[in-house]
């Protein structure tokens, strides 16, 4: 099959500093091609160079044969190129209708034609198999359907090639569902879908290649069937290099426990749960993501009010975020961007947010102590920085969480809960991650993790509660769990 994209010995530097050395990548008509890699590893950088974002410094791009020149992106666009971030470009305050007519508005005289905008939408919406109010406000849909109006706002432009950065991040398993069946139609009308993700296992389930990029160049271009989840690790990570997503059994020291869960209760949301966690031991929480599994972090950390029910730590009762903090409990939420942290600040600012009676004397806070304690963040959980002062929205996934972890850190908790702490990020950081985790435990720390990473649970837990529909259904020692499939239907219910 003739490719309709090709790609050849792409090359790109910023500042003297190759990013791209001779990349390569192809694209059939009517085929989802994941393209993978860690962060760095110019993944980023070669899409953008794709849909006119940067100017490649030397290599061919060529669409369907005919050689793409320098095209910036409204050329790009015109083309049938489109690209569909994480960040969704829809205006909250304006229509569905509206948001994909946006730049393309059909107009009588001076004024806008919303209904002529609509019916087009509509008419898109139904194509697509789509059930979205085209007058709806984007404020008002979830973030898959917000994902749904991206996907058709492209091809409201005739794109007859997407590329999907990171397309599950934010949504629910239906949602993903939704999408997976979408990106399916969409390939048999011939559409082609560049799927960049971090999640191996829908990369095996939607896509017909992989390319693998590692130090800016491709290092791996394979039929999904003909490559397996170790190789595919290897060729992310480098010849030689262990993922580290193995369990091995740990030794719990004989304690009392320093979280204890007893009856909480959450009206709508939660039933009747309890349970304990010791010093130093990893308890995962497995569920749907409707079970109510950041509704119980949340009523530990203090931000929701319980019905019924205690939380102790050490004893102490938990009521309010201040308590919780006050008594050593850290939670590391599941929108890190959002909830985490403060995107427009260093990251040495970030780290200081939770602790500042900690860096300050007589009202002035000490940045040198800062940085220093900014340092030996960044090399303990080897944060990929310029330095301390870098602004936090600059780094990428893996490394925010690592922040967000470590201005938790500086406060040595008790009880650490992690929310998906491991969404939106590459092998290697997930791999640091796992074994950071284990080091705080290690250390003494209770650790709470919640995750839909079947595989991420299994490699760090002692045992595994799971919940189902608000309530703890099963508690599972985690040499008694063979496999994720058992994992798999426990959760079922």
């Amino acid at each position: 099959m003739a490719d309709l994209l090709e790609m050849v010995g792409i090359d790109k530097s910023f500042s003297t500093v190759p990013v791209l050395t001779g990349a390569n990548f192809s694209l059939r008509r009517g085929e989802v091609h994941a393209l993978m890699g860690g962060n760095g590893a110019g993944k980023s950088t070669l899409m953008k160079i794709l849909t006119g974002v940067y100017h490649r410094d030397g290599g061919t791009i060529r669409l369907e044969g005919q050689d793409m020149a320098m095209a910036d992106p409204r050329e790009t666009e015109e083309l049938g190129v489109a690209m569909i971030f994480q960040e969704f470009s829809l205006i909250p305050t304006l229509t569905v209708a509206q948001n994909m007519a946006l730049g393309h508005e059909k107009r009588r005289g001076i004024f806008i034609r919303d209904g002529a905008a609509e019916a087009q939408a509509r008419r898109l919406l139904h194509d697509l198999g789509v059930d979205i109010d085209p007058r709806e406000t984007v404020e008002n849909l979830s973030v898959g359907a917000c994902q749904m109006v991206e996907i058709a706002k492209a091809l409201s432009k005739n794109a007859r090639i997407l590329v999907m950065d990171e397309p599950t991040s934010a949504l629910s398993e239906s949602e993903a569902d939704h999408l997976f069946a979408l990106v399916r139609r969409l390939k048999a009308d011939g559409i082609s879908i560049i799927y960049i993700s971090h999640r191996m296992a829908e990369i095996f389930e939607i896509c017909d290649r992989i390319t693998v990029m590692r130090d800016g160049r491709d290092v791996l271009t394979d039929t999904t069937d003909r490559v397996s989840m170790e190789g595919l690790i290897e060729a992310m990570l480098g010849p030689g290099t262990e993922a580290r997503m193995h369990w091995h059994k740990r030794v719990i020291p004989a304690a009392p426990p320093v979280l204890e869960v007893e009856g909480l209760s959450l009206e709508g949301k939660l039933s009747d749960i309890g349970f304990s966690i010791r010093p130093g031991e990893i308890v995962g929480l497995a569920g749907l993501t409707a079970s109510g599994r950041t509704e119980i972090a949340e009523t530990i950390f203090g931000l929701r009010r319980a019905s019924s029910g205690t939380v102790r730590v050490a004893g102490r009762p938990i009521h309010t975020t201040r308590d919780a903090i006050d008594a050593g409990v850290a939670l590391v939420p599941e929108n890190r961007r959002t909830q985490g942290l403060v995107l427009e600040h260093s990251l040495k600012e970030n780290l200081i947010l939770p602790n500042l009676a900690a860096f300050t004397r007589r009202l002035l806070v000490g940045d040198r102590a800062a940085g220093r304690a900014a340092e030996r963040h960044i090399a303990r959980l080897k944060i990929r920085t310029d330095g301390p002062d870098k602004i936090v929205t600059l780094l990428s996934g893996g490394n925010q969480q690592k922040i967000v972890v470590a201005k938790w850190l500086e406060r040595s908790p008790k009880v650490l809960i992690l929310d998906e702490p491991t969404i939106g990020v590459d092998i290697g950081a997930k791999s640091d991650l796992v074994e950071i985790v284990r080091e705080i435990a290690d250390a003494g720390t209770a650790v709470l993790v919640i995750s839909s990473e079947f595989e991420e649970l299994l490699a760090m837990s002692d045992r595994v509660l799971v919940l189902h529909d608000g309530r703890l259904i099963h508690e599972m020692n985690r040499e008694d769990i063979a496999s994720e499939e058992v994992l798999h239907h426990a959760i079922q219910g």
